[in-house]
């Protein structure tokens, strides 16, 4: 039995995949919700959103990641960083699971990945639940009703979570999996039922495809002025640094929240829809995400909520801290209708500092962005993880290293190309601590201060404004800015005792400077004599 609207020529019997006992293809919201519940996947909440439960993999498993180790990429992949799998075992491992298939039911749901029909990607989603079928359909991006009569997918994706896969079997490390071939253009999802995963192999995809097309990939979010496109900006930074709530400015319009594309055109969503975190979301601090959590259609992910009521528990993390709603993007107020923007004309990098040494603002110059890009900075902080009693250094190249396919390097000269074409200004925000470490006389950043300085920088009014050149790192720092205070943009200053200050900063560069080692050969002379230099 077939439903739903399919180019004729791509059905599942067409493309490879018998026998399946039931197929829908690209049913609307309200229908999978229905499949949804009917098949005991979740319940209905609050608004008519849906409420599921993820089991055991409550977030995305690394560690079961894999590219097939293929010769028309054996050269490009960066393998230090991608688990390898061989040719042979990802063709078992495939025939296994379209035999585990075989007489049952799946959902297809034919959609682009990118907003900018230059450089999207078209990506069939093959799924056993229906409510991944919701989730993705919100991530990714929806052809209108008429395009799918000639919709013709270029990589696709098939998700069993029922399927436990076998590491003798299928060269893989336990029962879960998830695997790219880049040459048949598939990625293969089995033995977890977390649907992140779904998105995140499209933007691993992207991210090896789009530098061949000279479109710089971007773990980022992204906005611009209300009354004019080309003023955009963008955003890195790991999870914790204020990505989402700095880009949700109610002053500009949000181009996206999570992954974006620069092209020559422009920069440009790759997404559909927002995945954002839950735990102790609030109505007062961030209105409009609360606001999604009781919307049709969005999927409340791994929330506790009370069974009569469904009332949820924002404060309760015993299922997981990474609980989540997934959500279109048009149910954010200020959303911008097309999801593009203009050349960016900053970029602003995020960090948490919990070390109280980086300055709330610093500017970067081309060189010095691709160094802090490559580095990908930021800190756990004393109460995150069990057994974090300091401040430790986290780097994350390129500010999302589990999802690049190539050399941080490939991504790094990409950056400082784009930047050097456009003029663009480029940014180092710190939004964690000041006046000492966090937990031993450290304060965190003000977060008023924060959007004053941002708001500073995005407008142009930084530009005419007298900076110090810090002696530790060498990046530009503000002298005064309006509305801040002075004393904030000295960090030395707001230290009880500046001998402690140097002690911390000198230690916190050599963090840099190890960190960066693993570089050095891959970059020219200007970034290295732009690097952090060990103390």
């Amino acid at each position: 039995m077939e439903t739903g609207k399919v180019n004729p020529t791509q059905t599942l019997g067409k493309t490879g995949i018998p026998d399946v006992g039931k197929i829908h293809y690209n049913l609307k919201e309200a229908a999978l919700m229905q499949a949804a519940v009917a098949n005991g996947e979740g319940e209905i909440g609050n608004g008519g959103t849906f409420l599921v439960s993820t089991g055991k993999h409550t977030g995305r498993s690394p560690q079961d990641k894999f590219v097939v180790r293929e010769a028309s990429v054996e050269d490009t992949i960066w393998w230090e960083n991608n688990k390898p799998m061989d040719p042979a075992a990802f063709d078992v491992l495939h025939a296994d699971m379209l035999e585990h298939v075989k007489g049952g039911e799946l959902y297809v749901n034919d959609l682009y990945g990118g907003a900018d029909p230059a450089h999207r990607l078209n990506v069939r989603v093959i799924t056993e639940l229906a409510w991944h079928g919701l989730f993705i359909r919100h991530l990714l991006r929806r052809p209108q009703m008429e395009e799918l009569a000639d919709f013709l997918p270029e990589f696709c994706i098939v998700n069993c979570p029922s399927f436990n896969a076998d590491p003798a079997r299928h060269g893989c490390r336990s029962e879960t999996v998830i695997s790219i071939s880049f040459e048949k253009k598939l990625i293969l999802i089995a033995g977890t039922s977390y649907a992140g995963e779904n998105k995140k192999s499209v933007f691993s995809i992207l991210n090896y495809l789009l530098p061949d097309e000279n479109v710089m990939p971007m773990h980022c979010s992204a906005n611009h002025a209300p009354d004019d496109v080309d003023d955009s900006a963008v955003f890195f930074g790991l999870s914790g640094t204020g990505k989402t709530t700095l880009s949700a400015d109610p002053e500009r319009i949000l181009i996206g929240d999570d992954e974006h594309g620069w092209s020559d055109n422009g920069i440009f969503n790759f997404e559909g829809g927002c995945y954002a975190k839950t735990i102790n979301l609030s109505a007062e601090a961030e209105p409009e995400i609360y606001g999604t959590t009781s919307k049709f259609a969005t999927v409340i992910e791994n929330m506790v909520y009370d069974p009569y009521t469904r009332e949820l528990d924002f404060a309760d993390d015993s299922l997981t801290p990474n609980m989540r709603c997934a959500y279109p993007l048009d149910y954010i107020d200020n959303a911008s209708e097309t999801s593009r923007g203009g050349i960016p004309k900053n970029i602003i990098m995020l960090t948490c500092d919990a070390f109280g040494v980086l300055p709330p603002i610093a500017r970067l110059s081309p060189a010095q962005a691709m160094y802090h890009f490559l580095s990908g900075f930021t800190a756990k902080v004393p109460g995150t993880e069990k057994g974090v009693v300091e401040p430790i250094p986290t780097f994350s190249t390129c500010f999302g290293a589990p999802f690049m396919p190539r050399r941080p390097e490939v991504y790094g000269n990409l950056l400082r190309k784009k930047i050097a074409e456009t003029g663009a200004n480029c940014w180092l925000v710190n939004t964690g601590w000041t006046g000492g470490p966090k937990g031993k006389g450290g304060s965190r950043m003000p977060i008023r201060s924060t959007r004053v300085l941002l708001t500073a920088a995005l407008s142009g009014s930084m530009d005419d404004r007298d900076f110090r050149v810090d002696p530790i790192f060498g990046f530009e720092v503000p002298v005064s800015v309006k509305g801040v205070a002075k004393v904030l943009l000295d960090p030395r200053q707001t230290w009880a005792e500046a001998d402690d200050y140097d002690v911390q900063a000198a230690k916190l560069a050599n963090m840099f400077a190890d960190n960066f080692a693993q570089y050095e050969a891959y970059v020219d002379d200007e970034v290295l004599a732009a690097a952090i230099k060990a103390q």
